[in-house]
């Protein structure tokens, strides 16, 4: 077997065996399939589309290319996937309310890509906070506190590692196939016995269509029963940002206000309670999701959630009386500035990809691999769709290093967010949801 056939097999509509997917991701990781030739190998998928066996024997390959985790706990081991948007910070409060009800969530996470914001880098925002662990101690902190939320290991699905960059430089983002296949070969190498997928659908989203996330949410749904990990999707709302922050501290402000009862983002925790019913059931927990959205509703309305949080932010490094005084303990940006709005009416279109390269042109995200982040900047009190509005009033706060930067982004957010006098029908949180 070699990669010039395997990849002549795909272009010519042959498909791909479970050999040849094993054969293909042990090349990616070991570096003897080439650039070029897993350059190849993504395009002629991207034109030539994998069937469903295929899909599936290529992110198992993808997931067995590495160390793939084990667990020797009491109870089910389950994880939560976002697609990604603006405003998504309800890993932050998921992750600690399923181990509140008795699921333990070793959140194998990312870093910003595009315009959307990362779990990582938002969770870094808070000093000391580490993402780094080996396979002991990441086994170790999640027997201990239930949850932990980590960084990908080295030797964890190094084949979609070697795929991932390759699809970036060749034009092949795009292809449903590859998308499913690292998705999944990550998360599956976490040793997950249930998954729950929040695919995100709008402004906001890399999904702006029903029709694309409907088909990317069968896909991943189908692929992971496939792969033996019982898993559903909701696919969300994502045409305005789910937090009204965007930005990593003031993400994760946000986060600590809902979860110590502060100051409530009722969409942010309709929305995590909705997942996490959904990951409560497929990991056997309860009943139903309908059971398992009262489960996680108390875990946060009781403060069980923030109490394993904060247990969390200080076995990874954090400080250990963060949700006391978290506050204190995050960094603000120096320069704020209102955006007004230029005229009366009803806050009808936010155009949620803008806001989020406005969050990145601050120094919220990187627009290079090795950028450095500043985890201070962001806009917050982002006007909600819907909401009446006059002239004058702020419809965002945008905070940033210098008055310059501010300025400057004051433009794109004014242009992002549409006035006009008709108030808009809003669009439901939860579209629909995919699975067994």
């Amino acid at each position: 077997m070699d990669a010039r056939r395997i990849i002549a097999g795909v272009r010519d509509g042959k498909g791909l065996s479970p050999e040849a997917a094993v054969w293909f991701a042990k090349g990616l990781a070991s570096d003897e399939v080439t650039d070029a030739q897993a350059g190849a190998f993504a395009m002629a998928v991207l034109l030539k589309g994998l069937d469903q066996d295929a899909r599936v024997a290529l992110t198992e390959a993808m997931r067995d290319s590495g160390d793939v985790l084990e667990w020797n706990l009491p109870g089910p081991v389950i994880d939560k996937h976002s697609t990604g948007g603006i405003g998504d910070c309800t890993s932050l409060l998921l992750a600690p309310a399923l181990a509140a009800c008795g699921a333990y969530v070793p959140m194998i996470s990312g870093r910003g890509l595009g315009h959307t914001g990362g779990t990582l880098d938002k969770l870094e925002a808070i000093p000391g906070f580490r993402t780094g662990f080996g396979t002991d101690d990441l086994h170790r902190l999640v027997a201990e506190h239930g949850c932990a939320i980590v960084s990908a290991g080295a030797d964890m699905a190094p084949a979609d590692r070697r795929l991932y960059a390759i699809r970036d430089v060749s034009g092949t983002v795009e292809s449903i196939d590859l998308i499913t296949a690292s998705i999944l070969s990550k998360k599956l190498a976490a040793g997950l016995e249930a998954l729950v997928l929040d695919v995100k659908v709008g402004s906001g989203a890399f999904m702006k269509s029903m029709e694309d996330a409907e088909a990317l949410a069968e896909a991943l749904v189908i692929t992971a029963n496939g792969a033996g990990c019982r898993t559903a999707a909701l696919i969300t709302d994502m045409d305005q940002p789910l937090a009204s922050s965007a930005g990593n501290a003031l993400e994760v402000l946000e986060v600590m206000e809902t979860l110590t009862g502060v100051a409530v983002n009722q969409a942010l925790w309709d929305v995590t309670v909705q997942l996490g019913g959904e990951a409560l059931a497929l990991g056997g927990l309860v009943a139903d999701a309908e059971e398992g959205c009262e489960q996680i509703d108390e875990a946060l309305e009781s403060g069980r959630a923030a109490e394993i949080f904060g247990r969390m932010v200080a076995a990874q490094g954090g400080p250990s009386d963060f949700v006391d005084r978290y506050p204190d303990r995050l960094p603000a940006a120096p320069v704020v500035l209102d955006v007004a709005a230029a005229e009366n009416g009803f806050v009808t279109a936010i155009d949620g990809e803008v806001l989020g390269h406005a969050v990145v042109l601050l120094g919220g995200g990187r627009l290079r691999g090795d950028d450095r982040i500043n985890p201070s900047v962001g806009l917050s009190e982002i006007m909600p769709l819907g909401e009446p509005i006059e002239r004058g009033e702020a419809i965002a706060r945008i905070h940033a290093a210098t008055q310059a930067a501010a300025e400057d982004t004051a433009r794109a957010v004014a242009a992002a967010i549409r006035i006009s006098p008709e108030e808009p029908e809003e669009p439901p949180l939860i579209h629909a949801r995919i699975g067994p």
